[in-house]
Order: C-alpha cells, then sequence, then structure tokens
C-alpha cells in the first residue's frame, strides 16, 4: 500500500475501499481514497494487522522552499516540489511509537541454513533484530535433526517478520517454523543477489560505512566488539547478517538502526549457564502460551510478568526463557527478591516512580534515528532525570537490604546528573511557528547562536516593516481601523471596512459582509520576504534539533547501561510481587550443594492455580533423589491429576531457579541444567512421521543428551504404537533412565506391569494419583492425592460414560477389559528361570562401561534388592 501523505490511489485505492469501507472518489481519472493527516497511524496499523506493507510518501519541501531552491539555480527537472519515500512499515519492523501497540519486543529475523540432505544436522546462521530499540542478536549453531535449537530460538522469539532465502530451506525447517509461528510475514529473497553471501556483506558494510570508520567501539559497548568478532569468524551469520541488511535497506531502516552499533550475540540454549529450556517444553509447561487458544492466560509468564516499565517487561522475559543455574546467581537474585518482599514501602515507593517512567529503550533508538518528536525528547529527559530518584529511593534503604545484587546497581549507576544539565543548557522549548502552525520547538538560549540571532533579527526587521507600512496606509486612506489578518498561507491581509475606497492597484484576497481584505505590492513583497525568512527559521529549527539528538546520542552506551540497570531492578520488583501473589504457602527454595541430585517439595501446588473459596486444589509432597528414588513411575485414573503433577514440579523448578518464590510449604534442590519433557500425542504429516516416530524421535534426544542433573518428564511413552511394543519401548526407555543416567524423573504411565518389574528397583518408586471406587455404583472419586503404590486400573470406563458413550458400548468394553487383564495376569503367574532383560542390559553394561562408577553403582545396588526366582 502506497500512501502519498494521507491518500491511496488506483489498486491500492480500490483495497482501502474494498477492506475498510474507505470512501472512494475520483480526482483527474484516478480513483482514491484518503484519511485524515492525524489519524494516518491508526490506518496504516489496520493495513499491517491485514498482512499489508505501508509505504509512506512525504512531501519534502514547501511551496517557499521550492521557489528558494529555484533561486538558488535548480536545474529544469527540479522544479516540482519533492516528494520522497520515507518509510516503509512492515509488521515485524515497526519504529513509530504510534504503531507500536505492544510494550514487548517485536522481531524481524533472517535464517540461513546450511543442509545437503534431510538425514544430517544443519547449520544455522540467524539474525533477529528489534528495530524499536535497534537491538541486533546474532546467533549461529550445529542443529540436531529435529531442529531442537531453532525451536527452541523461535518459541522464545516468536518472529513476527521472516527473511529467508527463497528455495534455500530444507522441508524439516520449514516444517519447524510453520509448526512453532502463527502466520508470520514470510518475506523470501532471492539468494545472493538480495540475501548476500558473507563476501557481498562485508563489502556493503565497508562501502556504506555502517559502524563508521572503525569496527569496534569503547570499552562501553563490549557486546558490540564480540559480536563484530564472531561475526566476522563465522560465513553463514554473515550470510545472515547480509539477509536481514539488504530487507532493512529496502525498507529504508538500515543506517539508523546499524549506526546505533546495538548488536549483541544470543545463545538460545546457554548450557552451563542456564536452566535449557528447549521449545517442546517451553510449549508442553505453558510457560508463554496455554494450550487452549494459544494466549497467555493461565500461563507462568502471565502469573509473573508484574514489570512495570515496557523495558523491564521485555528483560524479564528473557529471564523465563533461560532460567538460572550457578547456585550463586540463583541466591543472589532470590536475596533481592526477598529484600523487596519484606520492603513492601519501599517496593511501592520505588513502583510509583517506575510508573511514571517513558519506555526509555524505545525512546533512545528513535532519538538516535532523529524519528522523535521534540515532545518525546523532553519527556526521555525527564524520564532519565526521574531514573536518579529510583536510585536515590533505594539508597535511603540501602542498610537495610541484604542483596549484594541491588547494592550493586546503586554502586555501579552512572552519574547522569552532568550530562542532563549539559543538555538542557543547550536549549529552551518555545512555541515557534512550523509551517503556520504552532508548535513546541527547541532552540538556541538567545546569544548563544550567532546563526540564530541573525535569522530572529531579520524576522523582527521585517515584522516591523508591516507595522510601520501599516501605520502609514491608516493615514494614507484615513482610516485608523486598518489592521492585518492572517489566513492560513495567506498572511498579513489588510482588512478594510467597506466603503473605504483603496487604490486600484491593490490585490483582493478575500471578502466578507462588512469588510474586504487586500494586498498591496509592498505587502505582497514583504510577505514574499517573511515567508522566506520563516522557511529559513524552519530549516534551523529542524537542523538544531538534530545537533541536540546527536549530542544527547553520544552518551548512548551510558543511557543503554541506565536502562539495563533500571530494567533489571523492575524484573526484580516483578518477580518479588509475583511470588507475593502465589498464595500460600509459599516459600523461599533451598539450594543444595549435594553430589546427587535431590529435588524435595513439601505441600507442592501449580502456581497458576491460587487456592481460595472458589477452588480445591490438592497439594501433593514430591521427592526424588538424595535418599528417595530418583525416578517416580506414575499410574492412575484417567482425568485424575498425573499431568498436572509432572508439570507443576517442573514449573516449580524453573521458579526457583528463576531466582522466586515457589508455591509450596518447602523447597529443596539441587539446580538442574535441563528439563525435558515428552508429554501429549502428535504426528507430523509434512515430515513423514507418525505419532510413534515422533515419540521416539523426541526421547532418542532425552536419552543422548540427559544428564544426572536433568529432569525427564515422559508422559505415557509408547501410546503411539501396538501395546506390545509401546511396553517394550517404555521398558527400555525407563531402565536406561533410572540405571545408566541417573537422572531425576516422572514417567507417568497406564502400563501396570512396567510398575511390578521396576518394583524392586532403589532407583524406582511406584506411586499413583489417589482416588476411591465405588463398586457397587461403578463410580470413581479423584482425590489428586500423590499416593504410594501401583493403581491396578485406569477407569478408562468412567471417562468414556463422562464423554457421553452410549452405556451399553461402555458396558460391553468393561467386559472385554476385564477379560483381557485375567489373561495376562494367568501368563504373569508363570516366570522363567532366566533374568530379565533389565538385568543382562546390566550386566552388559558394566562389563562395556566399567569406568562409569555412579552408574555401576546404580546397577549393583539394584541387583541387591532382587530376588531371582527359580
Amino acid at each position: 500500500m502506497i500512501y502519498l501523505r494521507i491518500e491511496l490511489y488506483e489498486k491500492d485505492a480500490d483495497i482501502g475501499h474494498r477492506d475498510f469501507d474507505l470512501k472512494l472518489t475520483d480526482r483527474v481519472n484516478m480513483r482514491m481514497v484518503g484519511v485524515p493527516e492525524m489519524s494516518f497511524d491508526y490506518w496504516a496499523a489496520q493495513f499491517i494487522a491485514k498482512g499489508y506493507k505501508v509505504v509512506k510518501v512525504d512531501q519534502m519541501e514547501t511551496a517557499i522552499g521550492k521557489s528558494m531552491r529555484e533561486k538558488s539555480g535548480a536545474s529544469a527537472k527540479d522544479k516540482i516540489i519533492r516528494r520522497e519515500v520515507t518509510s516503509v512499515l512492515t509488521a515485524g519492523t515497526l519504529v513509530d511509537a504510534g504503531l507500536l501497540t505492544n510494550d514487548l519486543s517485536t522481531f524481524c529475523m533472517s535464517i540461513k541454513e546450511l543442509c545437503t540432505n534431510e538425514e544430517i544436522p544443519p547449520k544455522f546462521g540467524i539474525c533477529f533484530v528489534d528495530t524499536a530499540t535497534a537491538e541486533f542478536n546474532l546467533v549461529h549453531f550445529e542443529d540436531d535433526i529435529n531442529r531442537t535449537k531453532l525451536g527452541t530460538l523461535l518459541m522464545q522469539i516468536k518472529p513476527r517478520e521472516l527473511v529467508t532465502e527463497k528455495g534455500r530451506l530444507t522441508k524439516s525447517t520449514i516444517q519447524m517454523i510453520k509448526s512453532t509461528l502463527n502466520e508470520p510475514l514470510w518475506n523470501m529473497v532471492l539468494p545472493e543477489r538480495e540475501f548476500w553471501d558473507d563476501q557481498t556483506t562485508e563489502d556493503e558494510i565497508k562501502m556504506n560505512e555502517y559502524f563508521g570508520s572503525d569496527m569496534t567501539d569503547n570499552e562501553q559497548n563490549s557486546g558490540f566488539n564480540q559480536a563484530m568478532q564472531e561475526l566476522y569468524a563465522d560465513p553463514m551469520l554473515m550470510s545472515a547478517f547480509g539477509g536481514m541488511i539488504w530487507y532493512l535497506r529496502s525498507l529504508k531502516l538500515d543506517k539508523e538502526l546499524l549506526s546505533a552499533k546495538h548488536i549483541v550475540m544470543y545463545d538460545p540454549i546457554r548450557q552451563g549457564t542456564s536452566l535449557v529450556l528447549d521449545g517442546q517444553t517451553l510449549a508442553n509447561l505453558e510457560i508463554f502460551q496455554n494450550s487452549y487458544d494459544g494466549g497467555i492466560e493461565g500461563t507462568v509468564f502471565k502469573l509473573l510478568a508484574n514489570s512495570i516499565t515496557p523495558f523491564g517487561k521485555r528483560l524479564f522475559k528473557r529471564w523465563l526463557c533461560h532460567p538460572l543455574r550457578q547456585p550463586k546467581d540463583i541466591n543472589d537474585r532470590l536475596d533481592a527478591v526477598e529484600d523487596l518482599m519484606k520492603l513492601w514501602d519501599l517496593h511501592s515507593s520505588v513502583a510509583k516512580q517506575l510508573a511514571s517512567l517513558p519506555d526509555l529503550e524505545r525512546l533512545m533508538s528513535r532519538i538516535h534515528s532523529g524519528r522523535v518528536k521534540v515532545k518525546e525528547f523532553l519527556l526521555a529527559l525527564e524520564g532519565f532525570r526521574m531514573t536518579e530518584n529510583v536510585i536515590n529511593i533505594l539508597k535511603e534503604s540501602q542498610s537495610q537490604l541484604k542483596s549484594s545484587l541491588i547494592s550493586q546497581m546503586i554502586d555501579q549507576f552512572p552519574n547522569i546528573d552532568p550530562i542532563l544539565d549539559d543538555l538542557n543548557s543547550l536549549f529552551i522549548t518555545a512555541d515557534v511557528d512550523m509551517d503556520y502552525q504552532k508548535v513546541k520547538a527547541m532552540i538556541p538560549k538567545s546569544g548563544k547562536n550567532e546563526e540564530w540571532d541573525g535569522i530572529m533579527n531579520q524576522i523582527d526587521a521585517v515584522q516591523n516593516q508591516f507595522h510601520s507600512h501599516l501605520n502609514s496606509l491608516k493615514k494614507q486612506l484615513k482610516c485608523p481601523s486598518l489592521l492585518y489578518k492572517d489566513l492560513g498561507k495567506d498572511i498579513y491581509q489588510i482588512e478594510v471596512p467597506k466603503g473605504v475606497s483603496v487604490p486600484r492597484d491593490w490585490i483582493q484576497m478575500s471578502t466578507t459582509s462588512k469588510l474586504n481584505r487586500y494586498w498591496d505590492n509592498t505587502v505582497k513583497n514583504l510577505v514574499s520576504d517573511y515567508k522566506e525568512l520563516l522557511e529559513t527559521k524552519n530549516e534551523f529549527v529542524k537542523t538544531f534539533s538534530k545537533q541536540v539528538y546527536q549530542h544527547f546520542d553520544q552518551y548512548y552506551p551510558i543511557w543503554l547501561s541506565v536502562v539495563n540497570t533500571i530494567a533489571q531492578l523492575d524484573a526484580l520488583m516483578g518477580l518479588a510481587k509475583g511470588s507475593m501473589n502465589m498464595g500460600e504457602p509459599a516459600c523461599r527454595p533451598v539450594l543444595l550443594d549435594e553430589e546427587r541430585s535431590t529435588i524435595k517439595f513439601e505441600e507442592l501446588r501449580h502456581p497458576c492455580v491460587k487456592p481460595g473459596v472458589s477452588t480445591d486444589f490438592i497439594p501433593n509432597d514430591v521427592s526424588l533423589g538424595g535418599q528417595d528414588s530418583s525416578m517416580i513411575v506414575l499410574t492412575g485414573p484417567n482425568m485424575g491429576g498425573k499431568s498436572t503433577l509432572l508439570r507443576q514440579t517442573c514449573v516449580a523448578i524453573i521458579l526457583a531457579q528463576l531466582g522466586g518464590y515457589v508455591p509450596a510449604r518447602s523447597c529443596y534442590l539441587t539446580p538442574c541444567d535441563r528439563i525435558y519433557t515428552r508429554i501429549g500425542a502428535n504426528d507430523n504429516i509434512m515430515g513423514g512421521q507418525s505419532t510413534f516416530m515422533v515419540e521416539l524421535t523426541e526421547t532418542s534426544k532425552i536419552l543422548q543428551e540427559a544428564t544426572p542433573r536433568s529432569m525427564v518428564i515422559l508422559d505415557e511413552l509408547g501410546r503411539g504404537t501396538s501395546t506390545h511394543d509401546g511396553y517394550a519401548i517404555a521398558y527400555a526407555v525407563l531402565h536406561n533412565l533410572c540405571t545408566h543416567i541417573g537422572c531425576l524423573g516422572i514417567f507417568a504411565t497406564h502400563y501396570q506391569a512396567l510398575c511390578k518389574e521396576f518394583e524392586r528397583n532403589p532407583e524406582i518408586n511406584n506411586m499413583h494419583m489417589g482416588y476411591l471406587m465405588d463398586e457397587d455404583e461403578h463410580n470413581v472419586t479423584f482425590l489428586y492425592k500423590l499416593t504410594s503404590g501401583i493403581c491396578e486400573k485406569s477407569f478408562g470406563m468412567n471417562v468414556a460414560s463422562m464423554a457421553g458413550i452410549p452405556s451399553s458400548i461402555v458396558n460391553r468394553a468393561d467386559e472385554i477389559a476385564q477379560e483381557v487383564e485375567i489373561s495376562h495376569k494367568k501368563k504373569d503367574t508363570t516366570f522363567t528361570k532366566s533374568l530379565t532383560p533389565a538385568v543382562i542390559s546390566d550386566l552388559k553394561y558394566i562389563i562395556k562401561n566399567g569406568s562409569n562408577q555412579d552408574a555401576t553403582k546404580r546397577i549393583l545396588k539394584s541387583f541387591n534388592n532382587m530376588s531371582f526366582k527359580e
């Protein structure tokens, strides 16, 4: 869609009329629709929401400016008023405040893939940018054939717009994108010519001097320096960056965004420093979107996203993608959260200040690009001044704070007072005539700028000539009531009562029932001179404003440091508020430094369900590792709460390692390195994978990558195939997890025989979700309580009845189920003299991997608990 100022023409006009019922008119044989100029942002947002790109064409000079340019010697082809494309607006690259409707980041992502065939792991170079803050993130990694890292990145970032090479992505990558993102705006561009290779990208960066002549920045911007080193060391990453630059250039955004030098490396997994939550886990645990409608209601993010400032909210979302792993880091954050919970008056005082802050991060970007309005610039200066108030409030309570993290924020906060004073000394604000309208503008203080003083002196001189000439006319026409009247752009019209004779060479400009308005030759010439001076003044004001913005921009790293500090404080305050809103009981997690992994929760609830009058959520004790078994094999009735228990246990681990309180009476744990989830039954039609194949692929990844510090939850593994095959897979996986890997986990299953097979294994604890059975009424009451032992039935018939299946069918199914159960029990009474498959596997493992002492100890311990039947 091409907007020329506020009009749409021809086919674009047809779309505006068809989609939005805008009035269609004709002018000079052209179809057109128009919208009020003041509502351009609203209508542009409507078109963008429909998936259109909006091109804005602005008039770059006034008629007076054109006349002045012609006098200076413009060529014949420059005789028309200049108009230019000033912006191209798309869903993923919005910059202007009027178009940004969400505080969270909106990303555009370019993806470069290297993969010769579907059977080998692909490599990726990826760049994604938040154009509203001018922050570029660079990512490069080798993935597995399931595209786990790519899926994780897409789930974390949720880009609104994609830039990829036409015909260069594999089917698996395309499927991952389509299954993870909800209809992104997808730009498939030509390889090499548009999506540049690494050498072309390097040449373009150098030729256009996007980062100036020096490719490094000062010490305050170490993130940029590191990003440049990795960028130039990886051809695929450089190519992805090139694809993004080309696309931003087509939108006229490349120079203003890249020149900010706000470029950092991003790691979607962060192994070693964070609790890894891959895309599948984020989805299964409903961290950012629920499984009902894809919204945020009922999600962990909704519960905890209590930050006040927009930039605090954006930081907290990243925290939630990457919970901490190192005990010191977790405890430091917990100390800060606890301080903010206990000193609630301090929390309230700081919150009041934060609520008054504008989106400083986005304002910084617009000031850098020169897109900011004077009102917004003044708002930014006031906002940065208020950040000092926030720090001063913290200083007043510093003696009561135990948190080293908050103390560090106070001590390292930059002294921005002198910078703000310097900026404020450069200008004053005044209402200035700009294009015949009074607008607030920044102008130099009187006597501080010779050029400005000269322009204003000339304007004063012309205005004095107007007044002198009017006095002369009053005497000449003997009419003391003469005065000047401005009507739009036709200014200084001489207002004369009807009946008063005027010279014949006067030009009539307008009339009413009681008076006429004229220009004489003197006024006409003075108006021309005056308008040229106003044009000169307007251009000076625009140039001067840019100079002030550039002066502000010299301190970009300092402003960024301020924003990062306040964002961190705001995220901590949001986490503190979320911890307080969790209901009772809630506790601070205790981190254990033990060789054997441990998780122990007492009276654990799901944090997104608060107990109250209308809810009766049953808490449960969960204990894994330490002195207890490392794995729970969980059985229970359908709809009895198994899946909820799996999820709430993992969510509690995330909360603990995020640095927040946990909805439990007590919580003890050794930090986990990763949470793996295998929940639900899904096929992959486009990838040619059945439900069972998807199950095995996901489970295989767990078996390959899980460690003794991992938490694994598996829900009904083996459901995607026949009972015997499913049982065999479940048996082998459970045995491997608890004996060879030694991770913590909960294994939910309906295979009762599996529980009996491993009931003597010390690393496995058979438990079930409690219930009460009314044998006479065939009615089951769910207790939702974790209970020791095996649940002998799944009570699927009860669920069938609840779902409305006819009773005759349910009764017949129940009879068949009982017959099958009797048949299986007869088989179970016949024991073989041979060793079980698990024992044989363990013996082979010891012989082959005797050096793995931890696994060997677990195997020998399980042998001691077995009784082999003759």
